[in-house]
């Protein structure tokens, strides 16, 4: 399934949804036995999609973990993103539930088994880190929690979610989403009348994660692949050599978010001008495979496409040996904040105060436009922008100052 069918899904049949287990909820209310404030004992953590974001996770999920124990703390999420809970290596691997969304019924029938098996656990605690989405809500009532913690629109004019969620936290568009995240956490352990909920200061914003530790694997991919590209290149010269890594999202399911490709054309040929031992590396998926390697040809002598032939392991154990770098505001750029990469990250539709990587390494750009950003929680990430002025303003030149400020550091 695609990004805009699953938002259609989540806006249209969602809606409908909600309201029919809304009304369930309330006839089940009416027989739940009164008085039961226990204490949150198993923590179920819904998220299931994009990587960046559940990166973001990590503060609310170590909050968790210290308060219920390891073992106790779970978490949902689509199977092609468990690979950032393995890595970041804070929850057992059993305690992860997937489900392959390549279509709608095997989605349908991994959501059933899951649930299933979510239900034997007996959960007390759902926590939904989407920001006012309704399949994340639903799975976590479908989950048999009794306290699910989510965001509640309240008096505002935000997606109706229906009455799931039993302790509703005001959403504050001017908090970082990690930090919003914790407030879930802690609003799991603070009483639901008291709404809305959380009265209590704001967490503190982490300014560094813990460091990615490749495995002997995952260096020896990333290495071998260098090796092969690089002829000479060895692990003893990595330290003085200038490798620097492009994530350009050639093709970018949110194409209002792309920096355009000629512009990491143009950025490309003034570094290795300016820096002619430098090499160039182009990171992207295999569908983008075509269009990394016609940047490589394009940009010149010192540019090599590694489109479609890393896993993500692989591009971690990468990042260790890089010395830069630059990527639009996408799931790289939080994903070199587990390593000590330092980058330039580019923000466009999306705010920097809400959506940085927990990084003190990474210098952002953004030139905050009147409409920007136009993305946001009530409208799904679907801008009416056609002429992302909030991206083509940043000019190369300007990325390749910030660049050079990090070589030159």
């Amino acid at each position: 399934m695609n990004n805009y069918f699953e938002h259609m899904l989540d806006r249209y049949i969602g809606k409908i949804l909600c309201f029919l287990f809304s009304q369930v909820e309330k006839i089940r209310r009416v027989f739940q036995k009164k008085g039961d404030s226990a204490a949150p004992g198993k923590i179920l953590f819904v998220k299931p999609v994009e990587q960046g974001a559940i990166i973001l996770a990590l503060p609310a999920l170590k909050r968790a973990v210290d308060a219920v124990g390891r073992e106790n703390v779970y978490f949902f999420c689509l199977r092609k993103n468990r690979v950032i809970l393995d890595i970041l290596d804070v929850l057992p691997r059993e305690n992860v539930f997937t489900v392959d969304d390549r279509s709608l019924f095997s989605f349908a029938a991994g959501l059933t088994h899951a649930v299933f098996q979510l239900r034997r656990l007996k959960i007390d605690t759902a926590i939904d880190l989407e920001i006012f989405a309704r399949i994340s809500i639903i799975i976590a009532w479908f989950s048999g929690a009794r306290r699910r913690v989510g965001l509640h629109r309240f008096n505002s004019e935000g997606p109706y979610r229906g009455n799931l969620v039993t302790h509703k936290v005001q959403y504050n568009p001017y908090i970082h989403t990690s930090q919003t995240f914790e407030v879930l956490v802690c609003a799991a352990f603070a009483d639901p009348a008291d709404t809305p909920l959380l009265k209590e200061p704001i967490p503190e914003l982490w300014e560094a994660l813990p460091q990615f530790q490749p495995a002997p694997e995952d260096r020896e991919e990333a290495f071998r692949l260098l090796k092969t590209r690089l002829p000479g290149w060895t692990e003893e010269t990595a330290a003085k050599d200038t490798l620097i890594l492009f994530n350009p999202k050639c093709l970018d399911e949110l194409p209002v978010r792309k920096w355009p490709d000629s512009s990491f054309v143009a950025l490309g040929r003034k570094i290795l001008q300016s820096y002619p031992e430098a090499t160039i590396l182009i990171t992207g998926l295999e569908n983008e495979k075509a269009a990394c390697e016609a940047m490589a040809r394009e940009i010149g002598d010192g540019a090599i496409s590694l489109a479609g032939v890393l896993s993500l392991r692989g591009l971690l154990a990468l990042m260790t040996v890089c010395r830069v770098l630059v990527s639009t505001d996408s799931g790289p750029a939080h994903f070199a904040a587990l390593t000590d990469l330092a980058g330039v990250i580019l923000f466009g539709p999306e705010t920097p105060d809400l959506y940085s990587p927990l990084s003190s390494r990474m210098k952002l750009i953004y030139r905050h436009l009147t409409c920007s950003p136009c993305f946001s929680p009530m409208n799904y990430r679907l801008s009416p922008c056609r002429n992302n002025q909030c991206v083509l303003q940043i000019t190369p030149d300007q990325v390749f100052d910030a660049v050079r400020e990090i070589l030159e550091g």
